[in-house]
């Protein structure tokens, strides 16, 4: 039995029936690459069991505490079936690209059962009109509660089931893997006894680290060097959310995106995909005649997952505030002055100590974090108090090198996030074999045209791309060296040799 941090415990309590909490992530397979050109779901299902011990989160359950007086626990699922978690369905003809997403969304949209290891795995099939994607491929859309994991962590799970070659195998476990029973009502209640009165110890020891980084943040606060997020305004993702999703995406060269960050000394990759969603967001709104006068602002989570912890389940992050500056129209002033921003929030959050402000939510008590939300979720107060953010724009660094799935080659890979009240719309960004995808998740009342707002990503992505490459070629002009003039004696003995 191991219990879950407060972090982790947190996305069960604000889980709602609109609002379920898991994240997920869907791929899609050149199937010809595989051993004998084809991949069968009874392979799938032998690939995936074997393994299953490469992540602890494929065969751990959930055991809640009795009325939510302490954290819940992991334990090894003593009824695990993985053909409940594994599963296989095909979209209908012709198989483009929009039907994959709605089918997704479908999927995405359903909570997870919380009694069963929290993941479900799903093969989609039929993928035979979609652009960009060899014919007769297939898709794994698969969803795992964000209890489990986090986006770094959830990226080694990926790793657990892919390889580097078609033909590789997984390594063989080192120990048996064994089930545990369910534990005991009185043995739940004696463990949480004890653990109440360890708190208030615990929490003076998390208080005494974090008070040092605040006063520092406080004092640092008017410094030039750190830009505040400023005013949220409110947008039509900062309402009430329905139980309906809608995905999209699209994805970009990787290359073409570190040319764009050259054009702003110091900027990074993460600053030009803000500046690509921001650019989006500014386009759709303004076409629904809704763009704020202020600046909208993402929360971008922030890992602290230490290597020591590379390999573990469960939620290290932390998050920092960044303006997008949707109120300034030139693509790379937008970009500079997001980069300008980030320095700044990166500045907050290391002051504070982005892992000690962690540590503070290991004290939530989830009966009241549970209530809260519940609250929070009846009487609609995401429409009524005052946004303290409009979007999250989280960036999972990937592998840059083809990965196999049974012996399929991944053609793309694109993210899921959750949605709930007050906050509409979540922007996964993954990097994968030199492309970047920005994909996204909303509500269908919220965003009733994703395929807009997903040409919004692309014509925010062509017009920084023209602007750098606008940037650059004066400055490669200047550095061509100029022609050497010819002396006049040299030309006159050029014109007697050719006489």
């Amino acid at each position: 039995m191991e219990q879950l941090s407060g972090m982790d415990a947190s996305f069960l309590y604000f889980e709602t029936a609109q609002a379920p909490m898991h994240i997920g992530s869907f791929a899609i397979y050149d199937q010809s690459t595989a051993p004998g050109g084809g991949v069968t779901f009874k392979g799938i299902l032998a690939n995936v069991e074997k393994r299953l011990h490469l992540a602890r989160c494929f065969r751990q359950r959930l055991v809640q505490v009795p009325f939510d007086f302490d954290h819940p626990y992991w334990i090894e699922d003593p009824s695990f079936d993985i053909e409940f978690h594994v599963r296989h369905i095909a979209l209908p003809h012709p198989g483009d690209w929009r039907q994959l997403c709605i089918q997704v969304a479908r999927i995405h949209a359903r909570p997870l059962d919380l009694n069963k290891p929290l993941w479900e795995m799903y093969v989609i099939e039929g993928l035979d009109s979609v652009a960009g994607v060899p014919k007769g491929s297939f898709a794994v859309f698969t969803k795992i509660h964000h209890a489990a994991i986090d986006g770094v962590s959830g990226a080694e799970l990926a790793a657990a089931v892919h390889d580097l070659t078609p033909n590789a195998k997984p390594s063989a476990p080192d120990y048996d893997w064994a089930p545990e029973e369910l534990p005991s009502f009185m043995g739940l209640a004696a463990r949480t006894a004890i653990n109440n009165v360890r708190y208030p110890f615990r929490f003076a020891q998390a208080l005494g680290r974090t008070a040092p980084g605040l006063a520092a943040m406080l004092q640092g606060a008017s410094s030039a060097d750190v830009e505040g997020s400023g005013p949220v305004p409110r947008t039509r993702f900062n309402g009430t959310v329905s139980s309906h999703r809608v995905v999209e995406g699209r994805d970009f060269s990787l290359a073409e995106i570190r040319e764009i960050r050259q054009c702003v000394p110091g900027s990074t990759v993460n600053d030009v995909v803000l500046a690509i969603c921001s650019g989006a967001l500014r386009r759709y709104l303004t076409r629904h005649k809704e763009l704020p006068r202020d600046s909208l602002v993402a929360m971008a989570p922030i890992s602290v997952r230490t290597e020591s912890e590379r390999g573990t389940a469960g939620n290290k992050v932390s998050a920092m505030a960044v303006t997008l500056y949707t109120n300034i129209a030139d693509p790379l002033s937008r970009l500079e002055r997001i980069h300008h921003g980030t320095r700044g929030s990166k500045a907050q959050a290391e002051a504070v100590g982005a892992r000690t402000m962690t540590d503070m939510t290991q004290f939530m008590p989830g009966v009241l974090a549970g209530l809260a939300t519940r609250l929070y979720t009846r009487f609609g107060l995401a429409n009524s108090i005052r946004p303290f953010l409009n979007t999250v724009i989280t960036n999972v660094p990937g592998p840059q090198v083809p990965l196999y799935f049974t012996g399929a080659r991944m053609v793309a890979s694109y993210g899921l996030g959750p949605v709930l009240d007050g906050m509409g719309l979540i922007h996964p960004v993954f990097s994968y074999d030199g492309r970047v995808s920005i994909s996204f998740t909303s509500c269908r009342e919220v965003m009733p045209d994703p395929g807009f707002y997903a040409d919004c990503l692309q014509a925010s992505y062509d017009e920084l791309y023209r602007a750098a490459k606008a940037m650059r070629r004066p400055a490669a002009a200047k550095t061509r060296k100029p022609a050497r003039k010819r002396s006049a004696k040299a030309a006159t003995k050029k014109r007697s040799r050719a006489r």
